[in-house]
């Protein structure tokens, strides 16, 4: 099912990404405009999760239509399996440049379950998560489709859009800071510490994330304090 209904959330990053795409796009905007270089003219469009769609978010050749991906070169189910990532947000520029958003509240959130598939589907994903290591420069042996597969599985399909496809998509890593209803990290310095052992169990300390993705790999950290403050 590449469309998933959701309800309103009350609580964690699901809330958080609700709230701000439906009632305070300008703090996403806000946070992303310096990363993605947007001129006074540039806009986004926030796709999802929108309440009038039933806060619905989308997965596999539903979200590659709701951004308007058509990709030429390398088809999605070449690459992936079905039941690939389900994207907390989409969101498309005015420029035409697929957003895809990923939020986190608290860090054991970046501890995924490991890679559930199995046979054939098992195979696709870790040949294709072995193309992704091998373009950003990767020379440990870190297994992706364990502790942090969520991540790395992002990252992938950030590399099937703008790499395989030429699609100038860019990956919004959203980390939301001062959650206290779940603990969350009380700034973005206790987020990039967490961030740092992710980054070191993939083997992406050294890698070239920029250089292959050409900066399309963006984190940004928002205080939920303002978006309470946005939206009551």
């Amino acid at each position: 099912m590449s469309r998933v209904p959701q309800k309103a959330a009350g609580r964690g990053s699901q809330k958080w990404v609700q709230l701000l795409v439906n009632r305070a796009p300008h703090l996403l905007d806000s946070a992303l405009g310096r990363h993605l270089g947007l001129s006074p003219t540039d806009t986004i469009a926030w796709l999802s999760p929108l309440a009038d769609d039933g806060y619905a978010e989308y997965r596999d050749e539903g979200f590659l239509a709701k951004v308007g991906a058509r990709p030429q070169r390398t088809p999605l189910a070449g690459f992936w399996p079905a039941r690939g990532p389900q994207w907390d947000g989409l969101g498309r520029t005015s420029r035409g440049e697929p957003l895809l958003l990923e939020a986190k509240a608290h860090i054991p959130e970046l501890l995924s379950p490991p890679c559930q598939a199995a046979g054939a589907s098992l195979r696709t994903i870790r040949a294709s998560l072995d193309r992704v290591k091998r373009a950003v420069g990767l020379r440990a042996a870190a297994d992706w489709s364990t502790t942090y597969y969520q991540y790395a599985n992002r990252l992938a399909h950030l590399y099937f859009l703008r790499t395989l496809n030429q699609i100038p998509a860019y990956l919004v890593s959203l980390y939301l800071v001062g959650d206290a209803d779940i603990r969350g990290p009380r700034t973005a310095e206790e987020w990039a510490g967490a961030l740092d052992l992710v980054h070191a169990q993939l083997g992406l300390v050294d890698a070239r994330l920029d250089e292959a993705f050409g900066g399309a790999f963006v984190e940004i950290f928002i205080d939920v304090a303002d978006i309470a403050a946005a939206t009551t």
